[in-house]
């Protein structure tokens, strides 16, 4: 069988296969919003969408099941758009090319988006299969989950009617999670001078990749390499040895993603050649021999360069090797309540010195009185229409010194309020203590179990009736829309299901088949014993 669409359930399957073509990366889901308006027209199905693009679907009970209790399946529409620095893809034009692998749905160099792409096709499939049992069902399609739960901050009240949420955003078969973490954020950031390359010198370029990567919350646990700490580790590391000039340093690419590859760029002088060359092969040895056989594809690399146009000013440098040094990351707390569970962690996700177009980053100008006099007097100029082209201005003028900014990016998570704010304050610490300049998003809260759930007990009936077996009970260190929606819908009683993924957030994503179905089947056998109102 080489067509996805012919997979079975042949329905949920169609739908994904018509999803993966739509471009739906997060902040960017205008296509999908569209797509999913025109679904439920298509369909006759009841829909509306609210002011930041949410939308909800309704469809009518089944002949005889109009008493039953009302539930919403939750999905969200957009996806974490990352692909191999070898694969030219416009993720906002583009389709993912999604294809069959053994017992794997895969996409070829990019993440799949099958986070949330197969919770969206599930609903599409109950909305539209005429031969289910079920009473009143809504499905909630939120936009922007995966960089600021926009979606469901915006959430208004009584925008849908249920009292039951079945979320479909988890990621393995067999597993009812009843509780998720919730999270915050620390951007932080330094600015520095551009300075000539030291005279005699000889550059490098240090390449890290071939790592795992993954989901920062459900894969934060198995010790994964953070391309980011491990390339700053052979920084300092030369840094402190041969004064080693820093001029670029590219790592990560996902606020939510374990980094899979990082790179600098560096120049020393021409007399430590051969030891560097032996310093980055016993580093190599020791980070290989540190992962084993977890990291088996890891990749380092140090190659001969052309020079660079500027290096970092030295002091700034120490500062920004010493904060990612000493910024904690990985799991920081285990729970003491759910066995295995990871209460609290760090993710160091991004170290960027260019934004998305390879444009350097442009340092904050601090104006002092002369300055802001000099904006007044020149009205041709437009702050605001031309930073880089005013920025020059003012470089000439005062004769500046150019100057350039790094930005680093983390993501903090917690099933513990207290904790979440604990984890965020080290953080910050880490980078305010050397001279960066750091702010934080309000975050968003956790989800707190509920194991007296009535949805929970006819969940696990459903599956022990269908598969002989008890399904595992469970809270998730990944983060959910379901806090959210506690917040605004205080009686909801909720679970989030999903089939098997692995390697989300990244192009190693990838669905098992045989767990689709079985979800499936799961589903259909809820909704059969939903009770009455």
């Amino acid at each position: 069988m080489n067509n996805i669409s012919d997979l079975k359930p042949s329905l949920v399957w169609q739908y994904f296969e018509e999803i993966t073509k739509i471009p739906r990366e997060s902040k960017h889901e205008e296509n999908i919003i569209q797509f999913m308006l025109d679904f439920a027209k298509k369909h006759n199905l009841e829909v509306k969408k609210d002011k930041v693009g949410n939308v909800l679907i309704k469809k009518s009970a089944t002949k005889g099941k109009e008493n039953l209790k009302s539930v919403c399946f939750q999905s969200h529409l957009d996806m974490v758009c990352t692909a191999n620095k070898d694969v030219k893809i416009d993720f906002r034009k583009d389709p993912i090319t999604a294809y069959i692998d053994g017992e794997w749905v895969k996409a070829k160099g990019t993440s799949l988006g099958a986070d949330d792409g197969i919770g969206v096709a599930m609903s599409m499939a109950i909305l539209t299969d005429k031969n289910l049992e079920h009473g009143p069902v809504e499905c909630l399609f939120t936009i922007d989950e995966e960089t600021g739960l926009t979606g469901a901050f915006a959430l208004e009240s009584g925008f849908f009617d249920s009292k039951i949420l079945i979320n479909l955003d988890s990621e393995e078969e067999g597993q009812i999670y009843i509780g998720c973490a919730g999270g915050i954020d620390v951007q932080a950031s330094f600015n520095y001078l551009l300075e000539n390359v030291p005279k005699d010198s000889i550059s490098y370029k240090f390449v890290i990749n071939g790592l795992k990567g993954g989901h920062s919350g459900d894969e934060i646990h198995k010790g994964l390499g953070n391309a980011n700490k491990i390339a700053n580790r052979f920084l300092s590391h030369i840094n402190d040895k041969y004064q080693a000039r820093l001029s670029e340093f590219d790592g990560g690419d996902r606020h939510n993603a374990i980094p899979r590859f990082a790179d600098f760029s560096f120049t020393v002088k021409k007399t430590h050649k051969k030891n560097i060359i032996k310093d980055f092969e016993k580093f190599v040895c020791d980070i290989k021999n540190e992962y084993g056989s977890l990291e088996t594809a890891i990749n380092i690399e140090l190659t001969e360069m052309p020079m660079p146009e500027f290096v970092m000013d030295f002091d700034t440098q120490i500062c920004l090797t010493d904060s990612l040094y000493i910024c904690p990351n990985g799991v920081h707390a285990m729970s003491l309540d759910i066995p295995g569970l990871v209460e609290t962690s760090n993710n160091l996700a991004t170290v960027k010195f260019r934004d998305e177009n390879g444009k350097l980053l442009e340092a904050d100008i601090e104006w002092d009185e002369e300055m802001e006099e000099y904006i007044k007097s020149n009205e041709e100029i437009d702050i605001e229409e031309d930073d880089a082209e005013f920025a020059g201005y003012i470089y000439n003028e005062f004769e500046v010194p150019k100057s350039g900014r790094v930005q680093i990016g983390t993501s903090q998570r917690s099933s513990i309020e207290s904790g979440k704010n604990d984890i965020n304050t080290m953080v910050k610490l880490a980078f305010e203590t050397n001279g960066a300049d750091v702010t934080s998003g309000d975050g968003y809260p956790g989800w707190k179990p509920n194991p007296n759930s009535e949805i929970l007990d006819i969940a696990k009936s459903a599956y022990v009736k269908l598969f002989n077996k008890e399904p595992l009970v469970k809270a998730i260190h990944a983060g959910l829309e379901c806090g959210l929606f506690l917040e605004k819908y205080q009686e909801l009683d909720m679970i989030s299901i999903g089939p098997t993924l692995q390697g989300v957030h990244s192009p190693d994503e990838k669905i098992e088949i045989a767990t689709v179905q079985m979800w499936h089947d799961h589903i259909v056998e809820i909704l059969k014993n939903i009770p009455k109102k």
